[in-house]
């Protein structure tokens, strides 16, 4: 069995999963998201926990385990958190700054790099160096 298949998953307050036979749906504050289980795979619903488990053991079954846990935690981190991506700028000359609807980087190139930030994204500079 695999190692990560066999962790429970923590269900957060605010967050509502619903099973129908393989189907899952997580409902939470940011969407909704669906997804299928292979008939090869269960799910155990206790209060605050789910728990992956495998009806037959192949080796496509074990293989599935683990991953269909790992997509169905992503699920509910995904409706209860909102995706973040830290990045961090070192060295010298390397800089970022947000003005109105795009994001102006210095990478040490000869001219800085200008991006339009899309809809449904938030940048934010957290620390702002001066020279």
């Amino acid at each position: 069995m695999s190692r990560i298949g066999k962790l429970p998953i923590k269900i957060p307050s605010g967050v509502d999963v619903t099973c129908n036979g393989q189907d899952i749906t997580v409902k939470g504050k940011f969407g909704e998201l669906q997804n299928q289980l292979p008939d090869s795979l269960g799910l155990e619903h206790t209060d605050d926990r789910l728990i992956v488990s495998v009806k037959t053991q192949t080796r496509t079954t074990r293989a599935l385990h683990g991953l269909y846990r790992t997509l169905i935690n992503n699920m509910v981190i995904g409706v209860s958190e909102q995706f973040q991506l830290n990045l961090t700028l070192n060295g010298v000359g390397y800089r970022a700054a947000v003005q109105g609807k795009s994001i102006t980087l210095n990478l040490g190139y000869s001219h800085p790099v200008e991006m339009e930030i899309p809809e449904g994204i938030t940048i934010a500079v957290q620390k702002k160096y001066t020279d």
